[in-house]
């Protein structure tokens, strides 16, 4: 079998093709195509121009794909997208894509959670059976774990994002945001030096970023106020704080932040694995700090690189032919999308 899938939940347009082994086996990545739209340093994306990005792009991609596979219509069994949870604008544009290629081929469509797409994707790229899950993108942070068909979630961020924490930083900086805001934060990181004290928010199995990101925001203004001056932001020694100090000391303490959450919930659910899912799940400052706690329990930490972390259509093909191969359809009267689309709301019935 094989299934076309399109992702479009947020800023990337992923289509990707993938197909299942009849008797069972790795799925085989045929194409993983994507284009990100990307706005001008200090600004975000806005939902209208994301959606005119996707709907001037989808088609493109979709003959792209298909010719990198070399696959026919005729070669395909469903057409799988995005129906949450994400930007309204974004996915309804993607939606639309989907219904028309289902009513042009002739093909059954299947509606993906997409925070779903990211787990089993990771689970078939790193082999990992049962880990621990943490997913960290822009628009979701969640602790989960798999339960009697469902991906439960133990904790997540109350308020924003981990993501959107790092996103809206750069643009305070006015950080370029290509190739990623977050990409450009964890590379200025990487030249910081100093650890400022910022707040650290975490309560039970959840966490809270905008008191971190209100505080760090602050700095920055101080920081960039008087950078023509002398600078009142200073070390213990004398030393002048930087903002790749500010990208340092914030990845580090929301990286802190989520890895005591995610061990706590590898302690309760007895697991000692943990696989990293999502566009933050790239950087490798997280993966280093949570492969450190996994060591010490005797774990391992799976993660994934960026063809596959950052939103992709291949993982919504791969879990909606997962879907499809038990039965699941989406009718084209139910091929809506939705903002809101808990990641414990999906039946997982291809899992024991």
């Amino acid at each position: 079998m094989i299934a076309l899938g399109l992702e479009g939940s947020a800023n990337k347009l992923g289509v990707g093709l993938i197909r299942h082994p009849k008797g069972g086996g790795r799925a085989e990545i045929l194409a993983n195509i994507r284009h990100t739209f990307v706005s001008p340093p200090g600004e975000g994306f806005l939902p209208k121009d994301t959606a005119k990005h996707h709907r001037s792009w989808v088609v493109k991609l979709v003959c792209q794909a298909m010719q990198e596979a070399k696959v026919k219509v005729d070669d395909i069994s469903c057409i799988c997208y995005t129906r949450g949870p994400g930007m309204g604008a974004p996915l309804q544009s993607v939606a639309i894509a989907a219904r028309m290629l289902s009513l042009l081929w002739d093909k059954e469509l299947v509606g993906v959670n997409h925070c779903v797409g990211h787990i089993e994707m990771g689970r078939e790229i790193t082999g990992a059976e049962n880990p621990v899950v943490l997913y960290v993108s822009g628009g979701n942070t969640q602790v989960i774990a798999y339960a009697e068909q469902r991906y439960r979630i133990f904790g997540e961020a109350l308020d924003i994002a981990v993501g959107n924490c790092l996103d809206r930083f750069a643009r305070t900086l006015e950080i370029p945001n290509d190739p990623a805001p977050g990409y450009n934060i964890e590379q200025l990181a990487k030249k910081g030096e100093y650890l400022v004290e910022l707040p650290y928010t975490v309560k039970g199995m959840d966490c809270s970023f905008s008191g971190i990101l209100a505080s760090v925001d602050a700095l920055a203004a101080d920081l960039l106020k008087t950078a023509s001056t002398s600078s009142k932001l200073i070390t213990p020694t004398n030393k002048p704080i930087t903002t790749a100090d500010l990208c340092f000391s914030l990845q580090e303490t929301v990286f802190a932040m989520l890895v005591e959450i995610t061990e706590r919930a590898m302690a309760h659910v007895g697991s000692n694995h943990v696989l990293i899912v999502g566009g933050v799940g790239c950087n490798e400052r997280l993966q280093e700090m949570m492969g450190i706690m996994a060591k010490d329990r005797g774990g391992s930490v799976y993660a994934t690189d960026e063809r596959f972390c950052i939103d992709n259509g291949i993982m919504i093909a791969h879990a909606g032919l997962l879907a499809y191969r038990t039965g699941f359809r989406t009718s084209l009267e139910e091929s809506t999308c939705t903002q809101r689309f808990r990641t414990d709301e999906v039946f997982v019935a291809w899992r024991d």
